[in-house]
């Protein structure tokens, strides 16, 4: 019989508490710890969702020998330092999206992990979802003929957020919303791009509220992606071929896919399996990847997590944002 897998989790913010829920509804795997830098924050939330042990301090959740998986769960000016805490002391870990704050720093920590031999992984749950394998088989199928185009929109009215408002915490629509739409398109049409162009507005802090980016590929295929936190959107990925299109409903969490002729006439629907909360599948990739000794999941390796966050690197050059301690770590 394997023993459960003691997951541990950094931070007490919603996301959290949205894990531990769904670590707590799922087989072979236990909440095992929390730690906050405030360890009555630690308490409250050990005592909530029944974790064993509660940390006032980062490092003595990365120093406990039971602990088999990290999950790190705070803001995105945060990640590189408690991911790197991680790696020091040989520690599997899963970082939520976006990875780290800019290319640099992701760098830099899977160098990390691949010297020491330790796992680390991108929570960027839409690419561990059952879904997606349903996605490519139908688009690879040719249905609608050769895909040819592929939008994608996210937005949330989430600019009263006080961390997606602080450039000190790398905020922005980007990071926290426009990861999605650009991990979309290159789930389905890959990385062979051209060129990127793009345009976004900024808010009174100077982060992005929302934003507009076109990838040209070399073949002549055209992603068009939008993302906004001062707006609702539609949530829809579309992906349109010579011969139909076809409809996926939430690209943020996977609900449905609709398959559309060239008379515009629904051919075929797939819905997505029932799930605790999503989150479960990339547990369950980290679990099976660190079993088999490796150091990255073949959902998100690490090669496609460091292109990801080039790519960001690139759009904020392009509108001019930088956060503040990336200028300090060029003084």
């Amino acid at each position: 019989m394997i023993r459960k897998f003691n997951v541990g989790i950094m931070g007490t913010g919603n996301i959290a508490g949205v894990m531990a829920n769904t670590i707590n509804k799922m087989k072979n795997v236990k909440l095992y710890a929390v730690a906050s830098r405030e360890k009555v924050k630690a308490d409250v939330f050990a005592g909530k969702y029944g974790c064993k042990k509660a940390y006032g301090s980062y490092e003595e959740l990365a120093m406990d020998k039971k602990v088999d998986l990290i999950y790190i769960a705070s803001p995105h000016s945060e990640h590189f330092s408690n991911a790197k805490l991680c790696m020091e002391h040989g520690k599997p870990a899963l970082c939520e999206k976006a990875f780290t704050a800019n290319a640099a720093q992701a760098e830099g920590l899977l160098r990390m992990s691949e010297e020491k031999g330790v796992f680390l992984g991108e929570a960027i749950w839409t690419r561990y979802m059952p879904m997606l394998s349903t996605i490519r088989e139908v688009v690879e199928s040719k249905v609608i003929g050769e895909p040819r185009t592929l939008t994608a929109n996210l937005g949330y009215v989430i600019d009263s957020v006080p961390r997606l408002q602080d450039p000190a915490l790398a905020g922005g629509a980007l990071l926290d919303v426009g990861v999605y739409p650009l991990n979309f398109a290159l789930m389905i049409f890959g990385r062979d791009i051209e060129k990127i162009s793009s345009d976004c507005t900024y808010t009174k802090s100077g982060v992005d509220e929302q934003n507009s980016i076109t990838l040209q590929y070399k073949d002549g295929r055209v992603a068009h992606l939008n993302s906004s936190m001062v707006s609702l959107s539609d949530r829809k990925g579309i992906i349109y071929g010579t011969r139909g299109f076809m409809v996926i409903e939430n690209i943020n969490n996977y609900e449905s896919l609709a398959v559309y002729d060239a008379s515009r006439k629904k051919v075929a629907s797939y819905k997505a399996p029932k799930q605790i909360s999503g989150y479960e599948y990339e547990i369950e990739a980290c679990m099976q990847a660190i079993r088999e000794g490796r150091i990255e999941c073949e959902q998100m390796p690490h090669s496609e997590i460091l292109y990801v966050m080039q790519l960001m690197d690139g759009l904020r050059r392009e509108w001019n944002i930088k956060f503040p301690f990336e200028e300090e770590s060029q003084e």
